[in-house]
């Protein structure tokens, strides 16, 4: 045993030095082909001994090892995890798709301005035939005009109204009613077709192209509605017998409420992708902004931005029925209708216009078909909004919390929507007092879309949309993820605290190490 010893204690030197790589070196990452391995050095040996032998490309059995291919097999599947799969739409709406939805609601602005005029010079029963597609030519030839004239002589409104009415006098009534439906056909083919292709094109959404689809469908059937609504005022029994050849209020109203139904989808759409776009741009900044509007003192004033979108929409269609009515001709003078400011109970609740024995149909019946009803029912609603518009004005102006709280962008809007509302009256009560002339009636129909385009610009503006907020707040994580923040300086109070504590403890005694 005694002359085993010196022959272990010569040779551990050379071992230690010849098999064993140093700490240092692994962990300097140095390629074992730059270290100086001597030459009695075996290989196999140094492998079998050498922690970090997979660092070897050379070796076969380390490479092919199960615990390599798991390793490997691992580390793909959590990079597939990583990489979000990406579907056919894209995560948000192209800005062109917009402008896009932004002028066609111009488009709508204007047909439904010169639906107006169409009606307001008794053109909308000139045509008498729906026809989609050959109707888009106006007659080439004077047999063709003879034609469309002919049919326009059997119609109730030519016998009772233009008995004594000339082939040019028609024309003219003709041309407005042609130039009425050929718009609506441009505004369905500019709708359907580009919509089609920012779809095709992966412009857009996929919770905005289903909202392209319930558009063009609402677009179809605002089309089948304006038929439907000519229709009524071409037959003697949809109306009573001696009275004015006009169109079904009814009809009227719903082909009215179904365009503004349709100018609102496309405004707000429009807005919300350029706003969306505009807040992922500056993430950070939008996430800010958009908790500032979730405040509690902003809450009761986003809510009533909504009740106002409802009240102005629900004061334009009693508008409808006003028209549909000509219940504007009677009562010409504001505020007072009559005698006071009501008309006298009995004419209000005329039995004349219930259909039932019992009597039950009586008052919702003269609230929809009584020209004097109809109009004291546009007058309360008209002034119900004024009153509560200027009361929300009002609001946001004295109230100091609101006030403070308000964006500007928001206030803008506001003032806004106040300016449209007196432009709105005056056009109202003008109309009203100087009977119904076409300019000023059209002037009014076109204040309550423009009406309702300021309270719908004010609530894209302070409403909180969901899923913008949802994608602000990824992205703020991501840039976060990517670039941590970076620790500023503290403050001068933070400074003094420490340095009081500095100079009553002392400094910070180090630490120890456990290692032994």
């Amino acid at each position: 045993m005694a002359s085993i010893l010196p022959g272990l204690r010569r040779a551990a030197r050379p071992l230690s030095r010849d098999l064993f790589i140093c700490h240092q070196c692994r962990k300097q990452s140095i390629p074992l082909g730059r270290l100086k391995l001597p030459v009695k050095a075996d290989l196999s040996r140094t492998i079998r001994f050498n922690s970090s032998a997979a660092a070897f490309p050379e070796s076969n059995t380390i490479k092919n090892s199960p615990l390599t291919s798991l390793s490997k097999t691992i580390s793909n599947a959590e990079k597939e995890k990583a990489i979000p799969k990406k579907g056919y739409f894209p995560e948000t709406s192209s800005n062109t798709v917009a402008y896009w939805l932004l002028g066609s609601a111009a488009s709508v602005f204007g047909i439904v301005v010169f639906g107006g005029l169409t009606r307001l010079t008794e053109s909308g029963l000139s045509i008498t035939e729906w026809r989609p597609v050959t109707g888009s030519l106006p007659p080439l030839s004077s047999a063709d005009w003879d034609s469309e004239f002919a049919k326009y002589r059997a119609s109730p409104e030519f016998k009772l109204l233009n008995a004594h009415m000339t082939l040019e006098e028609f024309k003219k009534i003709y041309y407005m009613e042609w130039t009425h439906r050929l718009w609506g056909r441009f505004v369905g083919l500019s709708f359907v077709i580009p919509a089609i292709y920012f779809v095709a094109r992966r412009k857009v959404a996929s919770h905005m192209s289903l909202r392209l689809l319930g558009i063009s469908g609402l677009i179809a059937f605002q089309g089948a509605l304006g038929w439907y609504m000519v229709k009524s005022g071409l037959k003697d029994d949809l109306f009573a017998p001696g009275s004015h050849p006009r169109v079904s209020q009814y009809r009227l109203t719903a082909h009215l409420g179904a365009a503004f139904v349709c100018y609102s989808a496309m405004l707000w759409n429009g807005l919300a992708i350029l706003r969306q776009n505009a807040a992922l741009s500056h993430p950070s900044r939008a996430l800010v902004q958009l908790e500032h509007l979730s405040g509690k003192h902003l809450s009761f004033f986003r809510k009533s931005v909504a009740g106002l979108a409802i009240l102005v929409f629900t004061t334009a269609m009693s508008g409808g029925l006003v028209a549909g009515l000509d219940a504007g001709l009677i009562y010409n003078e504001f505020p007072r209708m009559g005698t006071g400011f009501h008309p006298p109970a009995s004419e209000l609740f005329d039995p004349f216009y219930s259909r039932k024995e019992d009597r039950s149909d009586l008052w919702w019946r003269n609230m929809l078909e009584n020209p004097s009803m109809v109009q004291l029912d546009h007058r309360a609603l008209a002034m119900t909004t004024f009153t509560a518009i200027l009361g929300l004005w009002a609001y946001t102006r004295f109230n100091k919390r609101v006030k403070s709280a308000m964006p500007n962008n928001a206030r803008k809007g506001m003032l806004g929507v106040v300016h449209l509302l007196m432009f709105q009256v005056a056009l109202g009560i003008s109309t009203l007092i100087y009977l119904v002339p076409t300019p000023l009636a059209a002037a009014h129909q076109a204040g309550s879309l423009a009406l309702l385009t300021g309270v719908l610009v004010l609530g894209n503006r302070v409403w909180i949309p969901k899923r913008t907020l949802r994608l602000v707040q990824q992205r703020v994580k991501q840039a976060a993820a990517v670039h941590p923040p970076v620790m500023r300086p503290m403050g001068a109070q933070a400074f003094k605290a420490d340095l009081n504590a500095l100079k009553k403890h002392g400094p910070p005694k180090p630490l120890r190490s456990t290692r032994s």
